[in-house]
């Protein structure tokens, strides 16, 4: 059974900093382009940033030169996020799929962050 698990989540202040993992079970993650996404009450789910399975990383503008996204050993991926803004609160959710035509698509179950004025 394929489980995608993200941690990290929590309230943080204006300008401060978290790093959200998400751990794989049941498929390994070096096959996979693995993404962060996030959504808000009443809007769609946007691409947050991504990573292929060769370590090319692609980001949205509005977290361009704040948040990071890796790969590590552990069969997991992070997203450091700095200087967090009130924009950036949403549920954030961990996405891997197997790069090709209707590829294998798996979500985690999200996590909250919390950015205060």
């Amino acid at each position: 059974q394929v489980q995608l698990v993200e941690s990290g989540g929590g309230l943080v202040q204006a300008g401060g900093s978290l790093r959200l993992s998400c751990a794989a079970s049941g498929i390994i993650f070096s096959r996979y382009v693995l993404g962060w996404y996030r959504q808000t009450p009443g809007k769609q789910r946007e691409l947050v940033a991504d990573i292929t399975t060769g370590g090319s990383t692609n980001y949205a503008d509005s977290v361009k030169g704040r948040f990071t996204i890796s790969r590590n050993n552990r069969n997991a991926v992070d997203l450091q996020m700095n200087s967090l803004q009130p924009e950036d609160t949403a549920v954030y959710y961990c996405n891997a799929v197997i790069p090709v035509v209707g590829g294998t698509k798996y979500w985690g179950q999200g996590t909250q962050v919390t950015v205060s004025s």
